[in-house]
């Protein structure tokens, strides 16, 4: 390669990092500095101390600090660096490709944050050495853009293009963590190189402000996840969605918002919600005082019904009234206890058995279809049931996706009953166990959680509302 050839640079020039999902990025050429940089916040080490990495974000922009892009990468080295004003830190050091123009060349950048710098990355003397070519490239001082510019417009664009793969940590919130699915979380994400932590929900405690608004747990704040499972029992709610709820304030992306979890648990307002986008289901009743308990079962017609708490999960709290006596007996027992439950159309041709639709991403990624115990009316898994691979038509489809749709929910096991007149809703689960549609679908759908949490995040632009003036 002649002089002619060789890389010229000036002062500043454009460049890209494309293996952190940096397209667009105005970079300072400094021969004096021995190290580069990138101007990076939040700079969080995780995973195993065998194979470190670091979570980090970075404002590409330096006008408009509201665009954040979240980067994650391998941990090369940990270094003290002296910058420019002599200041002294210890800083993370990584190691990814730069491309200026055609050329594209691995350098190693430090991670500090330097908000307020008028370049958002320095390129030092390490990296102009490293460059493969005949010779460094050629600095011209007096001079700036000697390379194909590039636009900070990309960014308006970034989430419409296939996502930069990354390391991401992720959070599972949960009280389980031997379960069955718990462990296949786990293990879908770790095989793709992701870092997964466990975090007992009742453990968690929050500090709410206008801030910086944190999660605490075992003595200490924890860190931005890219992403949080919420994996919540129905005893907790709650507790859990308040705390879903705050992992949301602080920029998480989570699989299912702590509202569409309240919902779905809330059986009377996701039924009512249900009924208003003409989605088919059976017909139910609700009512407070008890001088309507018998207009209520009236509202069913011809026995059996079906009583449920409507705080009911895994078939508990769910009791098959064969007689309008015995039906008079259950809600005056659940008026007893003070509960709330609704009654609810027993769909007898459905003949004990339930359609279990998963939904994932606005897909129904498995079905399966279960099927009551001898002598039990519940097809539950839990209460005894079995499951076995099915076939669901197109409108049985469209009801699930349609059902996980009005109640926002990312991921969804929607239970449908095959009924005369057309799929009927039976519940909308949000906290749907695994194993039961993994055995009998023989599907990956653990994997598919990850892949649509990498989906979401992996090219991770977010907009920061701006504080408001005092």
């Amino acid at each position: 390669m002649t002089d002619d050839d060789s890389l010229k640079l000036g002062w500043v020039e454009w460049c890209s990092l494309p293996v952190l999902g940096l397209p667009a990025l105005k970079v300072k050429v400094d021969t004096g500095a021995k190290t580069s940089a990138l101007h990076a916040f939040t700079v969080e080490p995780f995973g195993p101390a065998s194979k470190p990495k670091v979570r980090f974000g970075i404002h590409p922009i330096p006008e408009k600090p509201e665009i954040e892009v979240y980067c994650s990468a391998d941990v090369v080295d940990r270094r003290e660096v002296t910058s420019s004003n002599g200041e002294t830190e210890m800083r993370y050091v990584i190691e990814t490709p730069i491309q200026m123009g055609d050329h594209e060349w691995p350098i190693q950048i430090t991670l500090s944050d330097r908000e307020g710098m008028s370049y958002h990355m320095l390129l030092g003397r390490q990296a102009l050495s490293a460059y493969p070519g005949d010779g460094e490239p050629q600095v011209l001082p007096s001079m700036s853009y000697q390379q194909p510019s590039l636009d900070y417009d990309v960014y308006d664009k970034i989430t419409k293009k296939p996502p930069t793969k990354r390391s991401l940590r992720i959070g599972v919130l949960t009280r389980e963590p031997k379960s069955y699915s718990t462990k296949r979380l786990v293990e879908a994400a770790e095989a793709r190189e992701h870092v997964v932590e466990l975090i007992d929900t009742r453990r968690c405690y929050m500090l709410i402000n206008a801030g910086k608004p944190e999660v605490h747990y075992d003595g200490r704040a924890l860190p931005i996840y890219d992403a949080i499972i919420p994996r919540i029992g129905a005893s907790i709610t709650n507790y859990g969605t308040a705390v879903t709820r705050q992992f949301e304030a602080m920029g998480c992306y989570c699989v299912n918002g702590s509202h569409a979890i309240a919902v779905s648990r809330d059986k009377l307002y996701a039924h009512q919600l249900l009924a208003r986008e003409g989605i088919g289901m059976p017909t139910t009743a609700f009512a407070s005082s008890p001088q309507d308990n018998k207009s209520l079962i009236d509202l069913m017609g011809s026995p059996p019904i079906i009583v449920k708490l409507l705080e009911s999960s895994q078939g508990k709290g769910v009791v098959l009234a064969d007689t309008k006596k015995a039906a008079e007996s259950v809600v005056g027992a659940f008026r007893g206890l003070k509960a709330d439950f609704l009654v609810q159309q027993f769909v007898k041709e459905a003949g004990g058995e339930d359609i279990r639709c998963l939904v994932i991403g606005g897909k129904v990624v498995a079905a399966i279809k279960r099927t009551a115990a001898p002598g039990d009316f519940r097809s539950n898994l839990h209460q005894g049931g079995s499951a076995s691979v099915v076939r669901i038509t197109k409108e049985e489809r469209e009801t699930a996706l349609a059902a996980a749709k009005v109640l926002n929910l990312g991921m969804a096991g929607v239970d449908l009953l095959r009924s005369n007149d057309g799929p009927k809703v039976l519940e909308v689960n949000s906290s749907p166990g695994l194993e039961g549609v993994e055995t009998a679908s023989g599907k990956d759908i653990a994997g598919l959680v990850i892949e649509a949490i990498e989906k979401r995040v992996s090219s991770y632009v977010r907009r920061r509302r701006r504080a408001r003036a005092a």
